[in-house]
């Protein structure tokens, strides 16, 4: 069981609740709108598909040969051995029909726009690592993360809790896209040297350890000025829910600059867990007192 735990990557898990999380907020905020069956239907089926392409990362970069003895991240469970890549298989394919699962609930209330949202989120949980073009070899891994863990994410929790596709959604969705992306600009920056040796793609190794310290900056400083379109809405308070994250990101930028990859980077890699969940619980009282 800790195996499975460590296999889930539960630093990488405010990735998926944080879009549920704010996108209810926001919908509540709008509309008045709020069902508990729904939002919990959606963040557990979103979890799940995030813990279902962390196990089916760890096998398919074993089997590709992208996790070394010289990787500076957290152990992998398929390459250190502590679990057969079988095994890693059976629990991604698991957590995928438990996500399964709560979109049939989701489909009875919203109907086909549902499937839509699933399909594709479910084949990518797998396509991100493997099938015939990984994102994650191809440097796309932070396009898909804005895409998915952004837009999608907060867009179609909206849409779940009002049955309406709202504009505000879309603000919501690039600015918790882009600071989800900082999680991973940190993680291919500390395997930029591994990934380079083993084929993996990453926007890191296209571009080289400036840009991908400079990505970082972008995506922290895009996400805080993109608040400032909440005016055009009439909800400016909403503006200064970045506040947190860009101070955040700016002391994780400072790390990155100065420290060389190691194991320091996966402290920079939990702040950026704290940066998305800070955003989050700042917006979320904004919303509630005004």
């Amino acid at each position: 069981m800790k195996a499975c735990f460590l296999a889930a990557r539960p630093k990488t898990l405010p990735a998926a609740i944080v879009p549920v999380w704010a996108g209810c907020v926001l919908a509540w905020k709008v509309t008045g709108k709020f069902d508990l069956i729904l939002a919990l239907c959606t963040v557990l089926g979103s979890i799940a598909i995030q813990i279902a392409t962390n196990f089916f990362n760890d096998a398919i970069d074993s089997h590709k040969g992208a996790d070394t003895e010289k990787r500076l991240g957290p152990k992998r469970m398929t390459a250190s051995g502590m679990m057969t890549p079988a095994a890693v298989i059976r629990w991604a394919l698991g957590f995928l029909a438990i996500a399964v699962a709560c979109g049939a609930v989701l489909y009875h209330a919203r109907g086909w726009p549902i499937i839509a949202i699933g399909i594709p989120s479910l084949f990518l949980s797998y396509g991100y690592t493997g099938g015939p073009f990984p994102l994650a070899y191809r440097g796309m891994g932070e396009i898909f993360v804005v895409l998915f863990f952004g837009f999608v994410a907060v867009c179609g929790t909206v849409f779940i809790q009002t049955g309406l596709w709202l504009p505000e959604a879309l603000l919501l969705g690039a600015q918790i896209g882009l600071l989800s992306a900082v999680m991973i600009s940190i993680n291919n920056l500390r395997d930029r040297d591994e990934d380079m040796q083993t084929g993996k793609r990453t926007m890191a190794v296209r571009l080289g350890r400036k840009y991908g310290i400079a990505i970082i900056w972008a995506e922290t400083h895009l996400a805080m000025f993109l608040g400032l379109v909440w005016y055009s809405f009439g909800l400016l308070p909403l503006a200064i829910a970045g506040a947190p994250a860009l101070l955040l990101g700016l002391r994780i930028v400072l790390g990155v600059m100065t420290t060389p990859p190691g194991p320091a980077y996966n402290r920079y890699l939990a702040l950026g867990g704290l940066q998305l969940i800070a955003f989050a619980g700042l917006f979320h009282f904004l919303a509630v007192w005004r």
